[in-house]
């Protein structure tokens, strides 16, 4: 944990992608019922009441659901980045997309970080729309933390380990969000138990991050991550 919360406070903040994975949101739900993909917390009316803080970085509520979620988290320095404390200034852009559309080699990629010009956006897979909100939370905190056109393999072991902390968190909180049935779950359950493995350190999540296929050609370091 030391370890982790050192790195934290180095932040230079960065950008650009990253690899992993899938269903398909249900049609609108009655008034009176909450998505099963949302703690029972969120209800429509509670919805509607956070809404107005994030209606600026998404047209999905299931993103306004998520970012509400990283409130106490590790995940808040994410949150606060995607809603306009990040290099651009301005609120990052999230929402679902068919990733191969953008580029054949990004279809089965769980998310990724894109800068046009002087604006930031996350692009989820679509595959993930039913995805619990937890999930999704865990995922964003990740890709928050990337700003700019520059990566390394230090700045993706901080990421996925900043991931593996908010879902540890998250289940705490949410113990609901751990549907197993869904894939972006079982890539969160992985990070947690490298975590785990790592007695809440970086130290497996690392090797996963050197020895990944979609980062063999990734540089050691980037700015404001200069600690493999």
């Amino acid at each position: 944990m030391e370890v982790f919360k050192t790195i934290k406070y180095t932040l230079g903040i960065i950008a650009v992608l990253l690899a992993l994975q899938p269903p398909v949101f249900a049609a609108s739900m009655p008034e009176t019922s909450v998505p099963h993909q949302y703690p029972a917390k969120y209800t429509p009316e509670y919805i509607k009441q956070i809404t107005p803080a994030y209606k600026d970085v998404s047209k999905d509520e299931v993103f306004y659901v998520a970012l509400d979620m990283l409130k106490d988290t590790e995940g808040m320095f994410s949150r606060n980045a995607i809603l306009g404390s990040n290099l651009s200034q301005k609120p990052m852009k999230i929402e679902f997309r068919d990733l191969s559309m953008i580029n054949p080699q990004y279809a089965n990629f769980d998310a990724l970080g894109w800068k046009k010009g002087k604006n930031l956006f996350i692009y989820i897979n679509k595959k993930h729309k039913d995805a619990p909100a937890g999930a999704l939370a865990a995922l964003l905190s990740h890709e928050a933390l990337h700003q700019d056109e520059f990566n390394s393999l230090a700045e993706e072991t901080y990421a996925w380990t900043m991931e593996a902390f908010v879902w540890d968190e998250i289940l705490k909180i949410y113990p609901e969000s751990n549907r197993e049935s869904s894939a972006l779950v079982k890539r969160e359950n992985t990070l947690k138990k490298l975590l785990e493995k790592g007695n809440y350190t970086n130290k497996y999540i690392k090797k996963a991050v050197v020895q990944n296929e979609g980062y063999k050609n990734l540089p050691s370091y980037s700015p404001g991550f200069d600690n493999l």
